[in-house]
């Protein structure tokens, strides 16, 4: 396997060497407007290729979307029951280079239990029977290994109450259990891969706000300090997201706002798998209660038009919380209430806007387009495709520009962390992988593997590493992507403190 090269580190003193050096040099083979999960992978993979990448992201890395998903690595099923083979197969390729090659360390198999109840009748579960056996097909398909992901089957009631606690008793038959990909975190993935990236020779720049973007140039402001100047490419591309229209005005977007609720774990018995729940009238379409790092479980997903100007930080609508409530209590014995919601989440998806139908029939895959002015836009597609939309995206904008470059070898090339000694607690280990041991090892804070504060298991060493390496350049930059403290405004507040302190 390529390995990255030693210095993947990403902090305050290599930005601004980096910036400077960015302004001497005047010029790149490729600029990456967009600092989420796809501008990182495209800076990754071109990097990768042998080519000079700069990527300028506005505000942090995963500052967008990327930080608002599901956590799920999908393996393609619900493309599947749509018809959507290509999106489906490819979707299952692609996690399976997630789990067994690129990032081990940051993805688990996650159990999605599908409760037999009575309100479920016989044809809906010989469909998801039947589309979980899809689902074995298409990881067997894509090489997965059962000891990756293992095949979906039937428990018992018993088994299903173990599973997931507050389940509904009554008439209870059982469950289906299917299994899928889970990040420890969407926004840690987005950073693995920048850094990785960095590591490769790419300068990955933050608070880098670009403007006059043309397929050929683009003016670039620190808005830390207010500094400008002009930096040319070979090749421009817009990987900015909802905001892709920002960038390119030719570039119509139909974003679509997915929102979560976040509770404690205890609100759901302390589940370990995914309580999977048909949404009524729907025929390919569920809302989860996932278990999740930092004792907490997330309870979405809604999928609704969300027209107007692109916010900062979306935020979930009241029909969206009753939704989410009124669906999840159909199947639970104790019902949960507005009362035990500890914190929620929004995200916008950047869906291609065809002018019709409901935002959950629009198509998940993308398109990589060339504008009048030469900007080379990447929009839509889904996260678990990352790699492959920047693999397509690079060897687009290559051959819209004539330039040569070596073949792409992401598929194989493992992200920072993905090897390496581990060591210290399980929740450090589940964040940092193979880097764990050096989390600790290189900590010079007082008491490093002391909680941040009580009741979380983010310790002291894990805010300093962050800051050193990992481009965290503020307390919200830990807060709310480095960790995902912030999720909780509760949690939040008792933290601030404590990590502002190592500034």
């Amino acid at each position: 396997m390529n390995a990255p090269a030693v210095n993947t580190s990403l902090n305050a003193a290599r930005r601004t060497a980096d910036l400077a050096a960015l302004a001497d040099a005047g010029s790149v083979d490729l600029l990456v407007i967009g600092g989420g999960i796809t501008g990182a992978g495209i800076a990754l993979d071109a990097a990768a290729r042998g080519l000079s990448v700069a990527l300028v992201e506005s505000r942090d890395l995963a500052f967008g979307t990327s930080r608002w998903s599901s956590k799920l690595v999908h393996g393609g099923l619900r493309y599947l029951a749509t018809g959507n083979v290509g999106i489906a197969r490819r979707s299952a390729m692609e996690r399976g280079i997630l789990m067994t090659r690129t990032a081990p360390h940051l993805t688990t198999a996650l159990p999605q239990l599908v409760p037999l109840l009575p309100s479920m009748s016989p044809f809906a579960r010989v469909l998801v029977r039947a589309g979980f056996f899809a689902g074995d097909v298409l990881r067997i398909t894509a090489r997965t290994p059962s000891s990756v992901l293992p095949r979906s089957h039937h428990v018992s009631a018993q088994a299903t109450i173990e599973l997931s606690p507050t389940v509904a008793r009554a008439g209870l038959k059982g469950g289906y259990v299917n299994y899928d990909g889970q990040l420890i975190d969407d926004a840690r993935l987005v950073v693995a891969v920048a850094r990785t990236a960095a590591g490769l020779g790419a300068r990955i720049l933050t608070r880098v706000a670009a403007s006059d973007v043309t397929g050929e140039q683009a003016t670039l402001t620190d808005t830390v300090t207010g500094a400008a100047f002009q930096l040319r490419a070979k090749a421009v591309v817009n990987a900015a997201g909802v905001w892709a229209g920002e960038v390119d005005e030719s570039i119509k977007l139909r974003p679509s706002r997915g929102t979560h609720l976040v509770f404690d774990a205890a609100a759901f018995g302390n589940p370990t798998a995914s309580l999977t729940v048909p949404i009524p009238g729907e025929t390919n379409r569920f809302i989860f209660v996932m278990p999740e790092q930092l004792g907490r479980v997330y309870l979405g997903l809604t999928d609704e038009d969300a027209p107007g100007p692109i916010p900062d930080v979306p935020e979930p609508t009241e029909p969206e919380i009753d939704f989410l409530l009124d669906t999840i209590n159909t199947a639970l014995d104790r019902q949960v209430t507005r009362a035990d919601i500890t914190g929620s989440y929004a995200g916008l998806r950047p869906l291609i806007d065809n002018g019709e139908g409901r935002t959950s029939d629009l198509s998940r895959d993308h398109a990589v387009l060339e504008s009048p002015s030469g900007i080379v836009s990447v929009v839509g597609g889904k996260l678990t495709e990352y790699r492959h939309m920047a693999e397509d995206t690079v060897d687009r904008a290559l051959k819209l520009r004539g330039l040569t470059a070596r073949p792409c070898t992401t598929r194989n090339l493992p992200l920072v962390g993905a090897s390496g000694p581990v060591a210290g607690p399980e929740s450090l280990i589940a964040r940092f992988g193979g880097e764990s041991a050096a989390v600790l090892s290189e900590a010079t804070c007082l008491n490093p593997l002391e909680p941040l504060v009580e009741g979380l298991d983010v310790t002291r060493a894990e805010v300093e590493f962050s800051i050193a390496h990992e481009g965290a350049l503020d307390a919200d930059d830990i807060l709310d992507r480095r960790t995902r403290i912030g999720l909780v405004a509760a949690d939040r507040e008792r933290a601030l403190d404590a990590v502002e302190a190592f500034f």
